[in-house]
Formats: C-alpha cells, structure tokens, sequence
C-alpha cells in the first residue's frame, strides 16, 4: 500500500483550512480547532510549512499564520514535500539503494517513470481545486432532495 504519512495527511488538511480563508491569520490552535487535527500537531505543522514557505508567520498580539502564497499556486506534492521530503515510492530510487536486487531487477528502470507519474498527479492538485470541490460538496448536502 502507498500512504502518506500522518504528518502529511495532516498537513494537507491544516493547509486546506488556511486556503478557504487566505486573508485570514490563524494560530495554530485555531487551526486545530477547526481541522480536530491535535493543537501540538498543529503547531509542529505550522513551523514546518512556515520554513517551507506555504505559510506566512508574524509575531505579535495580531500574528499567526496565513498563506504564503495563492492557494492556486500551492499543490499537494508542495505540502507532502515540506513535510516528508522527496516523493519516493520505491527504495530503489533513493541514492544510494541497498537493494539487494538492484544489479538483476528488469522493473527498476521503470520506476523513475511511475515515481514521475506519481509526482505529476500530486502536483497537479491544487489547495484551490480541493477548497472549490469541498465548497461544491457542501453545497450538494445543504441542497434540498
């Protein structure tokens, strides 16, 4: 099975939240509040995507953190790579492998092309596409039948 980390489901989900109000600043334990992602998580994710600029911090009475940049322009892949680094879905393709396999295997030079396919979808999606889908999905159940 292919899964991301906790962390990064997290992440993904605590940036979600920042991008369906990208003027607004938010303390982590707002953002916990809103996402039930647990406060120190919350916080622990905040400096991480802050130091990888998908966050904006500012100190102070009014600080917290926003956006750092339009929720167009951020992707999944950004956010599972602040937080768990490179998109690998094979030992093989770290440097350097301890693949016992690695000198016989006929599948290894396939996999940079299905790690690539893998990074091109996350890529793909970005936190404004999951925000609108989500706001349509309300809008659905709030219809009436």
């Amino acid at each position: 099975m292919i899964r991301l980390t906790n962390l990064a489901d997290y992440a993904v989900v605590v940036m979600t939240a920042a991008a369906r109000a990208p003027e607004r600043r938010f303390s982590a334990a707002e953002l916990a509040a809103e996402t039930g992602v647990p406060a120190p998580t919350a916080a622990k994710l905040t400096g991480i995507l802050a130091r990888a600029g998908l966050l904006e911090s500012a100190r102070g009475v009014t600080g917290g953190v926003q956006l750092g940049r339009d929720p167009a322009g951020i992707s999944i892949a950004d956010i599972v790579e602040a937080v768990d680094g490179p998109i690998v879905i094979t030992q093989c393709l770290d440097k350097p492998s301890d693949c016992g396999l690695e000198l016989n295997c006929a599948v290894r030079p396939h996999w940079s092309l299905i790690n690539a396919r893998v990074r091109e979808a996350l890529g793909e999606m970005s936190l404004a596409a999951i925000v609108a889908a989500a706001e349509r999905a309300n809008q659905r159940v709030g219809e009436p039948a």
